[in-house]
């Protein structure tokens, strides 16, 4: 009876970690969808009496024109012109509006802004912020090294990888590990520390095999 209601739970687990994320992913499409209906609702209004077109169609061209502007907008922003005025509007909103900064500041990570490039170009490494004698690490990405030696290393938290600290070290009291990308790294953080060790377990052997050539 013990092994039969077992096999019961585990299956009804199983199924459910295959259909609950995508019910969710199809719920937030769903929310998405409707999110966009209703921001660009005025426009297709106008556009359907205005054209005197469907309501889809009108929907459907009240996206490309929005895309498209933004599209315009990315090529002023790329003039001189363009940067100017996009410091002096960016700067006014930071004034008046004190949450603006932070919402910038979120967009700009999930689309893959700078911040997240020059994050991407960085070392992955092991930081014993405690102190070198410390058996205690972290996995960091180093963004800075410094001439004297030291290390910049932005640590993130999990499971959003976004957020996180930024330490300044001593060289001892850093690990690089040039075989784990940012990207494997960042895998690892998302997943509450899951796969460290296929990760860890690289650089450990790395050593190992130089050695057994060496002697060879």
């Amino acid at each position: 009876m013990g092994r039969l209601r077992s096999f019961l739970t585990l299956t009804l687990l199983g199924g459910l970690a295959v259909v609950l994320p995508i019910t969710i992913f199809l719920f937030l499409l769903q929310w998405l969808v409707g999110l966009i209906d209703r921001a660009i609702e005025p426009l297709s209004t106008w556009l359907s009496g205005y054209i005197r077109t469907s309501e889809h169609a009108a929907d459907i061209l009240g996206v490309v024109l929005i895309l498209g502007a933004c599209f315009c907008i990315g090529l002023l922003v790329k003039t001189g012109i363009g940067r100017w005025l996009h410091r002096k509007v960016d700067g006014l909103l930071s004034r008046l509006a004190p949450g603006y900064s932070t919402i910038r500041e979120m967009v700009v990570q999930v689309m893959g802004g700078e911040g997240n490039a020059s994050l991407l170009k960085g070392k992955v490494c092991r930081a014993y912020i405690m102190g070198a004698s410390s058996p205690v690490c972290v996995t960091g990405i180093v963004t800075a090294e410094h001439d004297t030696g030291e290390f910049t290393v932005y640590v993130p938290t999990a499971p959003v990888p976004t957020s996180g600290f930024v330490y300044h070290l001593p060289a001892d009291c850093v690990t690089l590990l040039p075989e784990v990308s940012v990207e494997a790294a960042m895998r690892t953080v998302i997943a509450c520390g899951s796969g460290s060790q296929i990760m860890l377990q690289k650089t450990v052997q790395a050593p190992v095999e130089e050695a057994a050539v060496k002697d060879h």
